[in-house]
């Protein structure tokens, strides 16, 4: 069975992938190594670390990268393939592209290839829904945004579903037409930088390799959604951005590995958003708060699985 697209659009709905999520990461961090690929237990998410390679396409900042993501997870097992080419903009295609093979864990039997560019547009804005609930204040009611994106468009649909209080939206972006545009289609406004970063909650969704985000923009008691600029050498996030914040990571061994907020800044991390969903280790309190994320092979997974579940007969 392939499951294309159109097909991934027209049943994948946040409603049914928020909850989703939020079990998963809770899973995911639920006391076990991330790459403990030897435990076999049917309740455990056994994931491996990503697998990434250049694609050697071209020079900087278009230089593509391709990674392998294979995870098991209750009665699935799956692997994504994911590229990135940060020069498809320029060609009118979309930038980052992905196909998920889904598998029954009983039989080793392939159960569907999907789509995945949509499915990873997707489940990136649930997981900051998420950890929106789990470490914003019930009060927050401005939110900024850095880039004017897929992602920036995926996270206003899934952050206003999971806190519709969020009714004033601010957007930066480095090309002003594109924020004013996407300010239009959203009942926003177009900003300077200094302002979107000024939200209760702001979001950094840019390719930007170097910081976009200072910290002395952001006010005492923000949360901050990071979920651009994957790689241990690039960053939206400045030192005082992270150096001041408590960071919370959907996966503490991999934003050790890709992040370039985390490496760079020598920020420690409080916590993996899936321990505090779980109540194992408690919100931070009194202190802004820095959730970064790079993307896990479960997210996908799950984000899968409920695509495939609504396809199957019966």
């Amino acid at each position: 069975m392939y499951i294309a697209e159109p097909e991934v659009r027209a049943v994948l709905a946040y409603e049914a992938l928020i909850p989703a999520i939020r079990q998963a990461l809770i899973d995911f961090s639920a006391g076990r190594p991330e790459n403990d690929v030897g435990n076999e237990a049917a309740n455990q998410v056994v994931q491996p670390p990503r697998t990434i390679l250049r694609a050697g396409n071209a020079e900087g900042e278009k230089n593509g990268w391709f990674a392998v993501m294979p995870v098991i997870a209750g009665d699935v097992m799956g692997v994504k393939i994911v590229t990135f080419f940060p020069g498809n903009a320029e060609l009118g295609l979309p930038t980052h592209m992905a196909v998920i093979e889904l598998l029954s864990r009983a039989t080793g039997e392939p159960l569907a290839v999907i789509d995945g560019r949509l499915i990873t547009e997707m489940r990136t804005a649930a997981v900051s829904a998420v950890a929106l609930d789990a470490l914003a204040p019930q009060e927050a009611r401005s939110l900024g945004i850095l880039g004017s994106g897929v992602q920036a468009r995926a996270h206003i649909q899934a952050l206003r579903l999971a806190r519709p209080s969020l009714e004033e939206i601010r957007i930066w972006s480095r090309t002003p037409a594109h924020a004013e545009r996407l300010a239009a289609e959203c009942g926003g406004g177009a900003v300077a930088a200094e302002k979107a970063a000024a939200a209760d909650v702001v979001l950094t969704a840019t390719s930007s390799p170097t910081p976009v985000l200072e910290g002395r923009w952001l006010a005492p008691h923000a949360v901050v959604l990071a979920v651009g600029a994957v790689g241990a050498a690039l960053r939206e996030l400045d030192d005082e951005a992270m150096l001041t914040s408590s960071v919370i990571a959907d996966s503490r061994a991999a934003l050790k590995r890709e992040s370039g907020d985390v490496v760079l800044s020598g920020a420690p991390i409080y916590a993996e958003i899936g321990q505090v969903l779980a109540g194992r280790i408690p919100a931070p309190a009194g202190k802004r708060v820095v959730f970064k994320s790079v993307g896990l092979a479960i997210e996908d997974l799950v984000a899968a699985r409920l695509v495939w579940a609504s396809r199957k007969p019966g």
